[in-house]
């Protein structure tokens, strides 16, 4: 009798402890995530300045391949961190991590990366006559376009198969 009296108190002051501790620690993820999507925030705003005075220069200077691409590397930038800043705040809201976010973040990611490769390659080859050096760059950028193309098949149909997998429609986050 004695002994199930203890054990009850211990079960009690353990179930309590767990509780508080769950608490404290589910308080502190929310805090970290607010702040957390604050500063992406912030940054996001930042790019965005930062991106719309790129573009003003880029319109000034027509035809300035390198600024261009220099303006759509910040969007793609922006976009992803926008990405980003929506995964944030779905796993605040629904407690739990989505991984069609990432794979859009990657995905915005590998296209911003395949893009810059392109306009650089295509800037440096058209420079001066062949060199083995630039030959070996035209082929590594070559071999590089080709495993960012395999990983953006790859997303895409991740992401294709995530959106058959679930019942509805409805993009990630919206549960």
């Amino acid at each position: 009798m004695v002994e199930t009296a203890k054990l009850e108190k211990a079960e009690a002051e353990g179930g309590r402890l767990t509780r508080l501790s769950a608490f404290v620690f589910l308080h502190t993820e929310h805090a970290i995530y607010a702040a957390l999507g604050v500063l992406l925030a912030l940054t996001a705003v930042m790019a965005l300045v930062d991106a719309a005075g790129m573009t003003l220069k880029a319109v000034t200077a027509v035809g300035a391949a390198a600024q261009l691409l220099d303006v759509v590397d910040r969007l793609l930038f922006l976009l992803m961190l926008v990405e980003i800043l929506h995964t944030v705040r779905v796993s605040m809201r629904s407690g739990r991590l989505t991984c069609e976010p990432f794979l859009i973040v990657g995905l915005i990611a590998s296209i911003r990366r395949v893009l810059v490769l392109t306009l650089q390659t295509a800037e440096q080859m058209h420079e001066s006559a062949w060199t083995p050096q630039k030959e070996a760059l035209f082929r590594a950028s070559m071999i590089e376009l080709g495993v960012l193309a395999g990983l953006i098949l790859v997303m895409v149909v991740s992401i294709f198969l995530l959106h058959r997998a679930r019942d509805t429609d409805e993009p990630a986050g919206s549960e």
